[in-house]
C-alpha cells in the first residue's frame, strides 16, 4: 500500500517556475512507476508526465515537453515535478499517483492534489 501527499503548488505569474513534490509512504515506493496528472477547471483529468522506478525511462505530454522535467529520489520516497515557463493554461490541481510499471494503463494510487495557480 503506497499513500501520497503532494504539496509545492501556489500561484505564480506567467513564465515563473514552481517544483512541486509528492511524499510516499510505505515500503514499496521504489518498486512504483510514478506519474503526475492535473485537471483543469471544466476539463478532465489529463496526463502530464511520468517516470519508471529507476529513472530510467521519463514521458511527458506534448504541452509539456521543454517546460516539465520529472524526477524522483527513492532514498527520499520522493517524486518530483519541476515546472518552468508556467502558463495560464498550466492552471489546474495537480495529483501524483503510482502504478506498477510506467506502461500501465491504470494508477494504482492516488494523492489528494495541490493547486497550481498561473496568473497571466
Amino acid at each position: 500500500q503506497v499513500q501520497l501527499v503532494e504539496s509545492g503548488g501556489g500561484l505564480v505569474q506567467a513564465g515563473g517556475s514552481l517544483r512541486l513534490s509528492c511524499a510516499a509512504s510505505g515500503r514499496t515506493f521504489s518498486s512504483y512507476a510514478m506519474g503526475w496528472f492535473r485537471r483543469a477547471p471544466g476539463k478532465e483529468r489529463e496526463f502530464v508526465a511520468a517516470i519508471s522506478w529507476r529513472a530510467t525511462i521519463t514521458r511527458y505530454a506534448d504541452s509539456v515537453k521543454g517546460r516539465f522535467t520529472i524526477s524522483r529520489d527513492n532514498a527520499k520516497n520522493t517524486v518530483y515535478l519541476q515546472m518552468n515557463s508556467l502558463k495560464p493554461e498550466d492552471t489546474a490541481v495537480y495529483y501524483c499517483a503510482a502504478a506498477p510499471t510506467i506502461g500501465a494503463t491504470e494508477y494504482d494510487h492516488w494523492g489528494q492534489g495541490t493547486q497550481v495557480t498561473v496568473s497571466s
